[in-house]
């Protein structure tokens, strides 16, 4: 599972140019299925980024969760995420999860982070989405699991 997540002050997802998740102050979270995905996966994902202290506190420093901002989370599913550019000059989708086995998981993050009491906003997985976002700091971040072997 692979996780780009960015602190923001404000994203919309929209499908045929009209919003169907929004949000302001928060975390973007654009997620990858990968092959070999499991629920193991989707909780450790939901505890850490649930518990995420990445907002400044009055000295400057990330030091406040979601709960402290009172902040949200957008989750739009990206299964490019899953894919590699290493070799040839076309992207390699091998490590992808199929659709039928990744939408799953996505409403399973979805609903994890729901249940630590985060309000969670949505893409349409599937879907060809447009995101705007505003980027806070810039700050962003790549959850892998499990980690790139080094």
């Amino acid at each position: 599972m692979r996780i780009v997540v960015q602190r923001v002050s404000r994203a919309v997802v929209r499908v045929d140019g009209q919003p169907v998740g929004e949000i302001g102050r928060g975390l973007l979270l654009f997620v990858g299925i990968e092959r070999g995905d499991g629920p193991v996966h989707v909780e450790r994902a939901a505890h850490r980024l649930a518990t995420l202290r990445v907002f400044a506190d009055a000295q400057g420093h990330m030091n406040l969760s979601l709960d402290e901002v009172e902040g949200a989370i957008l989750v739009v599913s990206q299964f490019t995420l899953a894919g590699s550019i290493r070799h040839g000059r076309r992207p390699d989708f091998t490590s992808a999860a199929r659709p039928e086995d990744a939408a799953p998981l996505v409403e399973s993050l979805i609903a994890a982070l729901r249940a630590r009491g985060r309000t969670v906003r949505s893409g349409v997985f599937r879907a060809h989405m447009e995101v705007e976002v505003v980027n806070d700091g810039p700050v962003t971040f790549v959850w892998d699991d499990p980690p790139p072997a080094s």
